[in-house]
Formats: structure tokens, sequence, C-alpha cells
């Protein structure tokens, strides 16, 4: 039967596996109120802020300046200044940081069994390597990204899971379900693209950078069962957490690996079919980018795929209005290097790199939702949280695509 859901699905619709943190009654409401919230944000009052930019805001800074914005940094001072962009602004950064003690609460009530679950899965396996002299870098260490306490390496007991367990549950609530029951609908999408563009195509090798908790790469390695999958990030909690996860999930064939991707040095050159990240890059110092691409590139066979999933650059074709709305995460969400990410010329960077102009392409990967959860995900064409993610993905086939 398909059940029909006028508001986000409850958090009940979640899909267990072997680390799930389990919600109470008051937990599971809290998240199911956020998810709602984060529905009526983005749908409801969200387009009061055009509103308010096109009938107040632009005209006051007309009158004022004689000239339209520059750029979207005028933009923003001068909404930050709008009585209804503020009240949306506070109401979006409060529904982050109750999504964020939320999930806090609900994992440290349950910590201990959580880690005793997670050492089932991961003790006497050699699919987790944890090496303690990986520094997490001060771009993953100067903030807790997302408002989340302790961002993805903090741990309250040695060895334990609690960012990651607090980073995946609640996914569901930030996106309203948006990304399905598991929250993989990335990595469904990314099967689905692979699948499409490149039909019998089985990679033997594929490297997932960035990979916090696992849930993009866990569809990849069960579609392609015989593919060696090596998952890498600098946090140690977040892998111990994903390795568990994805062994509980039955996805046995991804060696989760303690590494920063700005040197890969322990794999030889040209030695993946398949490089990656999925909404990572944002995550990462102009500094660290370049020098991401540039090994991705190093490790990347001919004729191998390199596919980053993000939201779209900054253009001169892009209306200065809608640079300014995406950058919000940048000022409010402590994601800091989201602005200066979307304005750097990816194409340029793969290029120097060392891929050719015609090994380039971007296109457009839309999260593939459970429609017993959602009947309608798919329908609308932009991004909407309340239904399914839409990335752009930009990647380069290196050497040109086979044939």
């Amino acid at each position: 039967m398909t059940h029909q859901f006028d508001v986000a699905p409850p958090y009940t619709a979640v899909a267990l596996h072997g680390v799930s943190p389990q919600p109470s009654h008051d937990e599971a409401a809290r998240f199911d109120f956020l998810a709602n919230l984060n529905k009526y944000l983005s749908g409801t009052l969200g387009p009061g802020n055009k509103l308010a930019y096109d009938t107040r805001v632009l005209p006051g800074f007309v009158a004022e300046n004689g000239r339209e914005p520059r750029d979207r940094f005028e933009i923003r001072h001068a909404m930050n200044r709008d009585p209804h962009h503020r009240f949306w602004s506070a109401l979006k950064r409060n529904s982050m940081e109750m999504r964020q003690q939320n999930g806090r609460a609900m994992v440290l009530r349950q910590l201990d069994e959580l880690n005793a679950r997670a050492r089932q899965y991961n003790e006497g396996r050699d699919t987790l390597e944890l090496d303690p002299s990986v520094a997490v870098p001060r771009y993953q260490s100067a903030i807790d990204i997302h408002c989340m306490p302790g961002s993805y390496h903090g741990e309250e007991l040695p060895g334990d899971v609690s960012a990651g367990a607090n980073y995946d549950c609640g996914i569901f609530a930030t996106t309203a379900g948006g990304l399905g029951a598991l929250s993989d609908g990335g990595g469904q999408a990314l099967v689905k693209w692979a699948q499409t563009e490149r039909p019998g195509w089985q990679p033997q090798r594929i490297l997932d950078i960035g990979c916090t908790v696992g849930h993009n790469i866990v569809p990849l390695a069960l579609a392609f069962p015989d593919c060696e999958v090596i998952a890498i990030d600098t946090a140690a909690p977040s892998l111990r957490y994903a390795h568990a996860r994805a062994q509980s999930l039955g996805a046995t064939n991804i060696r989760f690996v303690q590494a920063n991707a700005e040197n890969l040095s322990r794999w030889a050159d040209e030695s993946f079919d398949w490089v990656q990240t999925t909404m990572f890059l944002h995550e990462t110092s102009g500094t660290a980018l370049p020098r991401i691409i540039r090994e991705g590139y190093r490790v990347l066979k001919p004729g191998g795929l390199m596919l980053h999933l993000e939201q779209p650059q900054y253009s001169d074709a892009m209306p200065l209005y809608e640079q300014f709305i995406r950058d919000w995460d940048a000022f409010n969400n402590n994601e800091p290097f989201w602005s200066a990410m979307h304005a750097l010329d990816l194409k340029t960077i793969m290029q120097d790199a060392g891929f050719a102009a015609d090994d380039l392409f971007v296109t457009g990967v839309r999260a593939v939702v459970d429609t017993d959860i959602f009947p309608s995900a798919g329908e609308e064409k932009e991004e909407d949280h309340g239904r399914a993610a839409v990335w752009h993905a930009y990647g380069a086939w290196k050497g040109g695509k086979p044939a």
C-alpha cells in the first residue's frame, strides 16, 4: 500500500540498521517537528525573502546608493536589516541547533550501547583502518560544522561513535526525508547515473573522499559487489560508525580508512577506476581543495571517472539574489568555506590537475527517494528539501570517456 503524507514523513519511517540510535517517543516527536519546520521554512516562509528583496530591500538599496548591488555580499548586508529575512534566518539557524541538540541527547542517552554494537561489527575486521597520526585539518577542527557539537571528529569517550551517530540520526529531519529512509538518496542517485551513463560498466576500485558515515558510498558498494571500495575521512569517530553501519547493511566490500585526501601517497598512480566526493568539497579550504583534486587525478586510471556532487557554482549567469540565498549556510550554518568554494572555477582547477578541457562535463543528479515515503518525489525540477535534493555533478573522464 502506498501511503500519502501531507507533511514530512514521520521519523518512524527511518530505516534502522545495526547501529542506529533508537529514539524515544519524545525524541522522534522533536525530529518530526523539526522536519516539518524545515519544510515550512523552505516552502512557505522562504519565498518571502525574494518578495522582501524585490519590494523593500532592492528599492531601498537603489535609493540609498544610486545603483543596484554589485555582488551577493552587498545583498546580504542589506537583507540582514530586513525583518522578514531576520525572522526566517533566526528560525532556520535555530532549527539546525535544535536538530543537533536533539540528536546529541538521543545519542548520549544510549552511547554505551551504541559503542558496544559498533564494536561487534568493527573488532577483528581488516576493513577498518584507523591511524592516530592522521591529524584533523584545521579547516575541519576550527569550527563545529553544521552546528554539530564536536563536529565530525569529537569524542565523548575514547573510541566512541557519537559524532557519526548524531550526524546520521538527524539527516532525516534536516532534509524532511528528502534523501530517503536511509538518507542515502545521494548514493542511490550515483548508482542510477552510472548505470544510465555507462551501461554494463563494472568498476574494480572506487575511492570515496570525505565519506563521513558512509551513507552515500554504501549504495555503490551494494550495486557493484565485486568492486573494492575505499572510503576515507580524517574523523575516526565517523569512520567507526560508518564501518559498523556498512557492515550491518551488508556492504562488506568497503574498506574505511583514516586518511587525508590532500596526500594519497599510500595509493599508487592510476589505481582507481572512480574517484568521487558527495557534498564534501564545500567543507574544504581553498588551499586544500586543489590538492585533493590533484591527488585524485594522480590515482585515477586512464579512462577513469572523477565525479563531485555539489550545489551549482556561482557564475555570471546565476542571479546575484540566488547567489546570496545559497550563501546563507556560509554565514549562518557554520559552513565557512561554502561561499568561497562555490565561487571557484572548478573546471579550471580540474584542468590544472591534469584533465583536458574535453574530459570535463557538468550534469544534474537528483536524489533517489523511496516513493512509499514520498509518492510525488521527483516531480519538482528545482532543489526542495521537502522532497528530493538535486545536485550538480562536476565530472571528468580521464583521457576521455571510454567507448
